[in-house]
């Protein structure tokens, strides 16, 4: 009896020391990241100011982005797979995430926003968390499994400081890299962790993102049924989205072998397609577009030119990420679809930004706390209906080809293939 007691107290105590290690951690990491991440949106803010004041700056973008892949190839990097390589190094395919990829991808972003180019900034922050945590965990003599920990923890801090989301950015990191299964081992880290970078990101005068959606209709039957078009457009938008980058990236391939000459004409063409349209709405991260469109006023075309000059600034080198032009083209659909079809263009504006996240992302859960957070909870039935149906039907298309779909999502089996995998033998739909 007595060996008994003393084997449940060794038990107690190993987990209270693991729990008291990992909150230690998680508050290191929240800290760490939070600075980092904070200084990181102020000087965000700081060029995108600079870039309204000054426009002929965009002029400078082809000059922006020959430092941007001198800095890389500085670090020894000719290839950068972005976010990949976080997917790449959480799955154990003897893949580490390097620290100089946190300051690397913080100058890049910056000279990109700089300049004008159409990117977001929380694939950018990912990476940095990714890279900060990673470091920590090795200054700390963490083995590989728990520094996968520490890399995912610190996502969750980076995502949180940036857009303000900490219940999303808890889950995010750990819902998007296998599809199908959440590394749970990994949640009182990233939950702490979140928690923290987001409070200093505050305290630090970084304020998080807000929106209300006006003109909420009455749920029946007519209202749900156009939600659910709206997330089946939204599905096949998320696949197009996709394909944009993919064809870009191949555009330049073919004609741009040089990746100094790739940034070049990126960058010309971007300076192009912006004179050609008149106006800066599409340059930087456009958050003030999304604002417009969840207020029911934008182009008709807006989402078609976004995704358009996001795909032409990114896959020419430039940095910052893809959520946020995500958040933009789904927001500026969403709102062209409520006024076509006769439902509230505010709340189809915040639908279709989710329900084109969740589907270029593959992560509903993670969608549906930022639409809590960004939106509250007046509109949740529509929000639920939309993810929903798009994580279902936008498939196995996503941002990342190194994230792995451990299960279907359509029958409940195990596939285990990579997002974008074009082999298919058709067994998963059977």
């Amino acid at each position: 009896m007595r060996e008994i007691g003393e084997r449940y107290l060794r038990k107690i105590y190993y987990n209270l020391k693991t729990c008291a290690l990992w909150l230690f951690m998680a508050g290191l990491t929240g800290v760490g990241v939070g600075a980092f991440s904070s200084a990181f949106s102020f000087c965000l803010k700081k060029v995108t100011m600079l870039r309204g004041e000054y426009p002929f700056l965009l002029y400078f973008l082809p000059a922006g982005g020959i430092v941007i892949i001198l800095l890389y190839h500085l670090c020894g990097v000719r290839q950068d797979k972005g976010t990949n390589i976080i997917m790449t190094a959480v799955h154990g395919k003897d893949q580490d995430v390097p620290a100089y990829m946190a300051p690397l991808i913080f100058a890049a972003t910056i000279i990109t926003h700089l300049f004008g180019g159409s990117a977001g900034r929380e694939g950018a922050a990912l990476q940095m968390g990714a890279s900060i945590g990673n470091t920590i965990g090795r200054l700390f003599k963490f083995e590989e499994g728990d520094r996968k920990l520490l890399v995912m923890s610190g996502m969750s801090a980076a995502f949180s400081a940036v857009f303000g989301t900490p219940l999303a950015a808890a889950i995010f990191p750990m819902e998007m890299i296998s599809v199908g299964i959440m590394h749970y081992a990994a949640l009182v880290p990233c939950v702490f962790s979140s928690i923290v970078a987001n409070r200093f990101a505050v305290n630090m005068g970084i304020n998080p993102e807000a929106f209300m959606i006006h003109g909420i209709p009455e749920l029946t039957f007519l209202n749900s049924a156009k939600i659910v078009l709206l997330g089946i457009f939204c599905a096949g938008l998320s696949v197009v989205f996709c394909l944009f980058l993919k064809g870009a990236g191949l555009f330049y391939s073919k004609f741009f072998k040089n990746a100094y000459i790739r940034a070049m004409a990126g960058g010309f063409l971007v300076i192009g397609m912006t004179l050609l349209i008149g106006t800066y709405d599409y340059n930087g991260a456009g958050t003030e577009m999304i604002a417009k469109a969840i207020e029911g006023s934008v182009p008709a075309y807006a989402f078609l030119l976004k995704m358009l000059l996001t795909a032409l600034t990114l896959a020419a080198g430039y940095k910052g990420g893809e959520i946020v032009p995500a958040f933009f083209t789904g927001a500026t659909f969403g709102c062209l679809f409520g006024h076509v079809f006769g439902i509230s263009p505010s709340l189809c504006a915040a639908t279709g930004m989710l329900a084109l996240f969740c589907g270029v992302t593959n992560c509903p859960i993670a969608s549906m706390l930022i639409g809590f957070e960004l939106f509250g909870f007046e509109g949740v039935p529509y929000i639920l209906i939309a993810i929903s149906i798009s994580y279902m039907l936008s498939g196995y298309h996503g941002l990342y080809k190194e994230q792995i779909i451990v299960y279907s999502k359509y029958h409940p089996k195990f596939i285990n293939r990579q997002s974008g995998d074009e082999s298919f033998d058709g067994q998963d739909y059977e």
